[in-house]
């Protein structure tokens, strides 16, 4: 395999050969540890509250701080990995998440938790564009495809383990340690981790990149926070006025950000976003669909979780078995995304858009008849479809809205790729206030649930047709003759 990635006049490697594998499996392992630490802390905030005497905000400030600061370091932490190499920066990246851990796991109260976990999500933030960017510069065509494809195979594997393995983990209490294992076991993770990542993964970078830009980095946090911030607690605090003045602002920091990347390009090239980045239609048109595919699964998951137990009355322990369903179809979208999406191109997410469409018609119209006497097999059953059809615009996307990418933008290109994605679902979340408990507030059940559920879902639907379209400016599949 040649490694040669560094410049952009150098031709693309294949990814074929041993140490590509290696590679792939070393950076797939880092993403599972960001995919599982999203969810894994769920299962076990009610341990961690009754251990450290969390008050209530605090306790929705564990999960939070990891997911903000993520959000909001992305695209700095892609740039990062174009400057300084993507090798070094995933190292980093990584050395940072695991001593992140290492503080979690041995916080003694709240406060110091909540700092932790803030800084365990900067770490992932420099760490995980590096993942994609790595993929991006390392395979091409279908081995490109296939390896977008195990990506998402990995997302959807986090998706089940985290929350199964905090509670396992928690439970078992492991030499004492209680829920303090579910940070700890990211330690000896890491610490491989790093160890096969000096060892097999090529650097790249952008040969011809100046500097770092620090007033596009705050200009860039200040606005993304601005909006990410009301997002995440405006709905609990029934979004009060600051809360819209708040995203008001951050449009508008937004907006300067972005002409200040204009005079510094211009000026000397040093800006933290390329913007001829979105001369490309397939790129301006993938994030786009990201954007609104981050606001489907997180407008869809809550007001779903909150149906089939608010509405359907089933327990955690209960409900656990339709998670595991929706994120096993979600590895076999994965996988079929990675089998033809070289081959059939921008068709494979769109199909996955189509399936997701027409599975929630149908289940809608499931809901509307029997509402809280749905039986428990047809709730999940069709979970497993709309899961594969995530599994394919998951997979699907991400490779084709970053494999025409050149090599020296690949990082930032990454970062601007998974905020979209931290924006949507912060977004989409946001949206369930309008679609969703505007008819039926917390607390609710029965058929109130059901109900305002059924409605909701037709806004999703709408959602899924604009991403549908959106996805028509990515790369059509070559003509044969």
């Amino acid at each position: 395999m040649s490694t040669d990635t560094r410049t952009h006049g150098h031709p693309r490697p294949t990814g074929a050969g041993r140490a590509a594998t290696i590679t792939l499996v070393v950076i797939l392992i880092a993403e599972l540890m960001n995919a599982l630490d999203g969810s894994i802390v769920h299962t076990a905030l009610p341990s961690i509250q009754a251990d450290t005497g969390a008050t209530s905000a605090a306790v929705q400030w564990i999960p939070a701080a990891y997911t903000l600061t993520f959000a909001l370091a992305l695209i700095t932490g892609g740039r990062l990995g174009d400057l300084f190499g993507r090798k070094r920066v995933f190292v980093a990246g990584t050395v940072l998440f695991t001593v992140a851990s290492l503080l979690c796991g041995i916080a003694t109260g709240p406060d110091f938790l909540v700092a932790a976990r803030a800084l365990q999500g900067a770490g992932a933030a420099v760490m995980v564009p590096q993942v994609m960017a790595t993929i991006a510069v390392t395979f091409q065509g279908e081995s490109q495809a296939k390896a977008f494809g195990m990506y998402g195979m990995i997302m959807s594997l986090g998706g089940v383990l985290g929350p199964v393995l905090g509670a396992v983990l928690t439970s078992a209490d492991i030499a004492g340690l209680g829920w303090r294992a579910i940070f700890l076991i990211n330690l000896p993770i890491g610490l491989v981790t790093v160890l096969f990542a000096l060892r097999f993964i090529p650097e790249s970078r952008d040969q011809q990149a100046r500097r770092l830009d620090p007033l596009g980095i705050l200009l860039s946090a200040a606005g993304l926070l601005l909006i990410a911030y009301p997002l995440t607690v405006g709905g609990e605090k029934h979004w009060p006025a600051w809360s819209f003045a708040m995203m008001a602002a951050g449009v508008v920091v937004l907006a300067v950000f972005v002409a200040q990347q204009k005079a510094k390009t211009a000026k000397d090239g040093s800006a933290l976003v390329a913007l001829s980045l979105f001369k490309s239609k397939a790129f301006a048109g993938g994030l786009a669909a990201q954007l609104v595919f981050g606001l489907v699964s997180g407008v869809f998951l809550l007001t779903w979780v909150l149906f089939m137990q608010s509405g359907l009355g089933l327990t955690p322990g209960q409900f656990a078995p339709a998670s595991v369903a929706i994120s096993i179809g979600g590895m076999a979208g994965a996988m079929l995304a990675s089998k033809w999406a070289g081959r059939h191109m921008r068709r494979v997410p769109q199909a996955g858009a189509v399936l997701i469409a027409l599975t929630l018609v149908g289940y809608q119209l499931l809901v509307s008849a029997q509402q809280t006497e749905m039986p428990f097999v047809t709730a999940v059953a069709p979970m497993i479809l709309v899961g594969a059809g995530f599994g394919m615009v998951g997979a699907g996307l991400a490779g084709l809205t970053l494999s025409q990418v050149g090599h020296e933008d690949a990082g930032s290109a990454a970062g601007l790729f998974n905020t979209a994605m931290q924006l949507g679902t912060a977004l989409g979340i946001a949206m369930a206030s309008v679609v969703f408990f505007q008819y039926a507030p917390a607390g609710s059940h029965g058929t109130t649930v059901t109900h305002t559920f059924a409605g909701s879902i037709w806004y999703v639907v709408a959602a899924l047709a604009v991403m549908w379209a959106l996805m028509f400016r990515l790369p059509k599949p070559a003509k044969t003759a």
